[in-house]
């Protein structure tokens, strides 16, 4: 079990974002159908999705806008367009039958999100999506962390301290992750609401698909350096902050936020 866990971390590793060059933009249901059948028949034995969102105000009292989901096995990154398509996101069927909502509320469909709780949040109050079978990646580097766990680290400085990127694409990626904050971030002149502008900027296109082709790379760092007992306390937190999520009185904002589950510190 070792060795294939050390061949696909090494594989991961390999891999260059520039060799992941397919982005697909869903904003119909004939898209989003042929999405579910792709996804629907991936194998279960490991994470092979990454997921992350977009929107305003992103929790139950705002607006989900894009939904990046990434596919390991393809290399191809779906930009689901939830301001256009809305609840047929999620309910719109595959040949199958099977739909968005049922692959994200299956357990035995491993799923990875990067600090799940806001996004849970967003898509439990917008759309009823409980989701399940999921591995929270803050929660990976945290039970790998040989320091103190006391609070938890965001995207950016994981993905600057760990995701294993070339000189040059660690770059391009500080380029587009800054060409994307100017257009959306208001303290440096943006607005969230460009996340609704149709058609796209490409800017923010290539904002939203670039860090979630880098989560199984960060995956693949972390999974390397946990033992059995800290993979069963990570999925036991992670489905932890889904059901706080959808509490009635959860606020995704505060200090609170980056604090460690209780009794990992």
């Amino acid at each position: 079990m070792a060795l294939v866990v050390e061949s696909v971390t090494q594989k991961l590793e390999t891999i260059k974002l520039v060799d992941q060059p397919s982005v697909v933009f869903v904003d119909d249901t004939a898209a989003l159908s042929k999405m579910v059948d792709t996804l629907d028949i991936l194998p279960v034995d490991k994470p092979l999705i990454f997921i992350d969102l977009e929107g305003v105000n992103l929790c139950r009292h705002g607006t989900i806008s894009i939904m990046q989901i990434y596919d390991l096995v393809a290399k191809r990154t779906y930009l689901v367009d939830v301001y256009t398509l809305g609840s047929k996101c999620f309910s719109t069927p595959g040949a199958n039958g099977r739909t968005l909502k049922q692959i994200l509320e299956s357990a035995s469909i491993p799923k990875v999100f990067f600090d799940v709780r806001n996004d849970s949040d967003a898509l439990y109050g917008n759309y009823q999506i409980d989701l399940a079978g999921i591995h929270d990646l803050q929660l990976m580097e945290l039970a790998t962390r040989s320091f103190s766990k006391r609070f938890i680290t965001g995207l950016s400085k994981c993905i600057e301290k760990d995701a294993p990127l070339s000189y040059q694409e660690r770059r391009t990626w500080m380029q587009t992750k800054e060409k994307g904050l100017h257009l959306f971030a208001p303290e440096k002149g943006g607005s969230y609401e460009v996340f609704n502008k149709r058609p796209l900027p490409e800017d923010i296109k290539s904002y939203c698909a670039q860090d979630v082709q880098i989560l199984p790379r960060l995956w693949a760092h972390y999974n390397a350096k946990m033992g059995p007992r800290w993979r069963e306390k990570v999925l036991a937190a992670s489905k932890a902050r889904v059901q706080l999520s959808q509490t009635a009185s959860f606020n995704g904002k505060g200090r609170h936020m980056a604090l460690a589950p209780a009794g990992w510190a």
